[in-house]
């Protein structure tokens, strides 16, 4: 068994980052990467789909040690894998990485403050222990997206494909495909498809999405990167996007009108007067209750407009032989099916977890800053922002987690672990991990996930600004996180 004084699991943007911050942070600390697959990037290397690209500006997404250098603000998924690539490979990451090391569970001793982690490799149980244990695989299941079944799939005589799983030989050009989704990843691939040959692309949501577009090209951050220094061009413009995104979700919880008939306005500007923006772009909830899907570009709306693409907005009654059949008896004729209807969240990156024998069942715990389990020592686990790029908050995860190691070097301690008093815990509400956001993606799992209360530190909070501003500078020690060490020790 090899010991370290840190694990990370994961080798995808969270763990390279975090990675990086070990190693300037707490140069003395010693730490290996445990990555189930065989290369660096996570989602970025796994999602092969066409257009696959960042749905957030990459000033935010990236890391905040370095800076993107790309015209392109909204990147596509192969200058993103070269990023962290890049990352890891300035900073001699890759060499700390075990690749096909996939961590299926890990036990905590209190008698010696050590974690027992058992990963599969080559068929082999390899075992690690480590005084820190980092979750930075991400927040969804690689091998188990949502998948609906609908009556009459073996009828049907064309492709059915899961982005997630996208075939490399797949030839979609000159055919016709249907994209059932209204996410992230059918924005992506209703004009992508359509501009690389498909005859006709239609996308068929069950109800619509708030749609916005963006300029691929952030005008400000590259003017600023021709007449300053990269690092100062890259910290202006990351704030300049941090206090923007903050101020329009802000805006939209407090407005929530004001904002959808803005959205509106800009899409039937983008669509023109004859498209019916009420059925296919006006959802049922008010902004910011689920995602707002970024577009570059205008790009589906340009897709539509052409003829190349186009929108059914209706339920799927079944499959057909040559196509689906909607509820109003309308048949979408496809050769191609592409079935982009969602992740599956994964609660503590699928992982096994006890303590001192007592398995963690997460939805018995509470959140510590979003961060950590009440009663569950030295654990970090890394989720980042569903209203903002997900990097913001690793980065501030890696930092605490960064302090947390120090703070128990200096004070000679060996355990961090955040206590709730039986008082508080009955008087204080409790609510989901992720509240007052009704995606499907996330119903379908807070069951799953810890509960978070109704003040600090045991909020979930969704901010950037706040986290930040009480997480700088406060002490680690903060009569919640409790420092210790092993009894007898």
């Amino acid at each position: 068994m090899e010991t370290f004084d840190v694990v990370i699991i994961g080798a995808g943007l969270s763990g390279v980052g975090t990675a990086y911050h070990l190693m300037h942070r707490c140069p003395t600390r010693s730490f290996v990467i445990l990555e189930g697959r065989d290369v660096i990037g996570g989602t970025w290397d796994l999602f092969r789909y066409p257009g696959v690209r960042s749905d957030s500006d990459m000033h935010t997404l990236g890391y905040n040690f370095k800076p993107w250098k790309a015209a392109e603000a909204i990147a596509d998924g192969p200058s993103i894998l070269e990023y962290v690539n890049e990352t890891a490979d300035e900073n001699g990451i890759r060499d700390r990485i075990r690749f096909g090391h996939r961590v299926r569970k890990a036990d905590w001793s209190s008698a010696d403050a050590t974690w027992a982690v058992e990963a599969d490799c080559d068929g082999k149980v390899v075992r690690f222990a480590c005084n820190m244990l980092l979750l930075c695989g991400g927040y969804y299941d690689y091998e188990n997206p949502h998948r609906p079944v609908w009556d009459g799939e073996r009828d049907f005589k064309g492709t059915v494909v899961v982005p997630q799983f996208w075939p490399e030989d797949l030839d979609y050009r000159d055919r016709e495909v249907a994209v059932i989704g209204s996410g992230a990843t059918a924005m992506t691939l209703v004009p992508a498809m359509a501009m690389g040959g498909a005859r006709h692309v239609v996308m068929v949501q069950r109800s619509p999405t708030y749609v916005v577009s963006l300029p691929s090209r952030d005008k400000i951050a590259n003017f600023l990167r021709r007449v300053l220094p990269d690092r100062l061009a890259y910290a202006i413009t990351r704030w300049k996007n941090v206090i923007r995104v903050s101020r329009f979700y802000r805006i939209s919880r407090r407005k929530p009108e004001r904002v959808k008939t803005l959205l509106l306005r800009l899409v039937r500007k983008a669509l023109g007067p004859e498209f019916d923006v009420e059925k296919h772009f006006t959802p049922h909830y008010a902004p910011w209750d689920q995602r707002i899907c970024l577009i570059p570009d205008n790009d589906l709306f340009d897709a539509i407009k052409s003829g190349q693409a186009s929108i059914r907005t209706e339920e799927i009654d079944r499959f057909t032989d040559d196509g689906l059949r909607l509820a109003s008896g309308e048949v979408v004729r496809a050769d191609v099916i592409v079935v982009a209807t969602g992740l599956r969240l994964q609660v503590l990156n699928g992982l096994s977890l006890s303590v001192d024998g007592r398995t963690v069942n997460a939805p018995d715990h509470l959140s510590y800053q979003g961060m950590m389990l009440s009663d569950v020592p030295n654990l970090i686990l890394t989720f980042g922002y569903i209203n903002a790029s997900w990097t913001l908050r690793a980065d501030l995860t890696a930092e605490f987690a960064c302090q947390v190691v120090n703070e128990l070097e200096r004070t000679g301690n060996r355990q961090a672990t955040p206590r709730l008093t039986e008082e508080a815990m009955r008087e204080m509400p409790l609510k989901p991990w992720i509240d007052c956001f009704s995606s499907g993606y996330i119903q379908r799992a807070m069951h799953r996930f810890p509960k978070q209360g109704d003040r600090d530190p045991w909020r979930n909070t969704q901010d950037y600004l706040a986290d930040r501003k009480s997480l700088k500078g406060a002490p680690i020690a903060d009569g919640v996180l409790q420092l210790s060490n092993p009894q007898g020790s």
